[in-house]
């Protein structure tokens, strides 16, 4: 009898997917500091997290065919030790561009956390408790938000932000030591046939995945735009628009991390349960145009009240895509695709995140507040909603729950 997987592990997998963030929501939480040493614009300062996510989306595909080929062990240390690498970097960064290389080191560690995580759960994690697991892990991306938004900030004022950079980095190489102990023996891949009672989804012709896995590709590109759009600059915009503190802005974050983490819990369960992936980015789409508008709206009213509300909608709708779309892969591909297939997704993701920071700092240097920007957030957060609603069709027409 397989031995089940232990908490330890899941605490693993939930940090494997949060230490790679932790660059790009360090430099967010401290971007006024940054912005002002440096003597960069916003529009350079968005250039970042573009570096970073283009970065992730080019090495995405690849890495995720590799996820199915080399060791656990391998994996993790691509995680841990490269995200310390770049924070490393980062913390040497006198110039602007040298900040430029570190982003990009940072990219490939994001790039292969979903494909490895998602792996060890197929394999190690019996099948009706893979929602909660995807729910929890997926909840280290949040977890990672909330650490940096109090971490950096903090130890910026100690040590300024390069020293709160290099710290950082300690943290990363510590976590990897604990997960290199806890990781469980390695199981062969193989190419098994999908859970009994179910066949394999066609293939779609030239692609090789099921139209549902470019579907889900399409809606983390949408989701993506705004998610990193607002998680980059949301700090920035507390400073400049309501008059936060540096330390303010940065708990602004936190607060919507410390949500994120629960509604990425709650919505791998209503997975569990075995509601659909469509139903569910339906919901998520709609709460996360309100979260826009509401963040709009405290721009243009000076209203911290809807800030704070703009803060909760942003954790609770669009932080919890990740999950839904994670869990909905595994359900349309067998075991030993679901790393190339995550992979897709993974692309999609962060071409979206590459993209959505880099055209709200555009927007916010043509005009000179962040109306546009949210405007542009909440138009690709509806656009998820219509895609939403397609493979939900699409779902209904094939007969596979999607």
């Amino acid at each position: 009898m397989t031995k089940q997987p232990a908490g330890a592990l899941l605490f693993v997998l939930t940090c494997a997917m949060g230490v790679g963030p932790l660059l790009n929501y360090g430099l967010s939480a401290t971007s006024p500091l940054i912005i002002e040493d440096l003597d960069i614009s916003e529009g350079q300062f968005g250039l970042l997290a573009t570096a970073i996510f283009a970065s992730a989306a080019l090495s995405s595909m690849w890495l995720g065919r590799l996820s199915d080929r080399i060791s656990n062990r391998a994996q993790l240390i691509l995680i841990f030790a490269g995200t310390a690498l770049a924070l490393v970097v980062g913390a040497l960064a006198h110039d602007y561009w040298v900040l430029l290389v570190a982003a990009v080191l940072a990219g490939p560690a994001q790039a292969i956390s979903n494909p490895t995580t998602n792996r060890i759960i197929i394999h190690n994690v019996p099948p009706h408790k893979r929602p909660g697991w995807i729910g929890v892990k997926q909840s280290g991306v949040q977890g990672s938000q909330l650490f940096a938004g109090l971490f950096f900030p903090a130890m910026s004022l100690w040590l300024g932000w390069q020293g709160a950079t290099g710290l950082a980095a300690v943290v990363a190489l510590a976590l990897l030591f604990y997960g290199l102990r806890r990781l469980p023996d390695e199981k062969p891949v193989t190419t098994a046939a999908p859970p009994a009672g179910r066949a394999a989804p066609p293939a779609e012709p030239g692609k090789g995945f099921p139209l549902a896995v470019w579907l889900f590709a399409g809606y983390a590109f949408l989701s993506g735009l705004g998610m990193q759009a607002t998680n980059v600059y949301l700090p920035l915009f507390t400073v400049r628009e309501l008059g936060f503190s540096l330390l303010l802005g940065g708990i602004a974050a936190g607060v919507s991390g410390i949500v994120g983490v629960t509604s990425r819990i709650l919505w791998g369960r209503q997975m569990a349960k075995g509601v659909r992936a469509s139903t569910l980015l339906i919901l998520l789409g709609v709460g996360a145009v309100l979260g826009a508008a509401a963040l709009l709206s405290a721009g243009e009213f000076g209203a911290p009240a809807l800030l704070w509300l703009g803060v909760a909608l942003h954790g609770a709708t669009i932080l919890g895509t990740n999950v839904v779309i994670m869990a909905g892969v595994m359900k349309v591909v067998p075991a030993a695709r679901v790393g190339a297939a995550t992979g897709v997704i993974s692309m999609g993701m962060y071409a979206g995140f590459a993209t959505g920071p880099l055209l709200t700092g555009l927007l916010l240097e043509l005009t000179g507040d962040f109306n546009t920007g949210w405007i542009f957030v909440g138009t690709g957060y509806a656009l998820c909603v219509v895609l939403a609603l397609f493979l939900r069709r699409h779902g209904n027409r094939s007969g596979v729950p999607r």
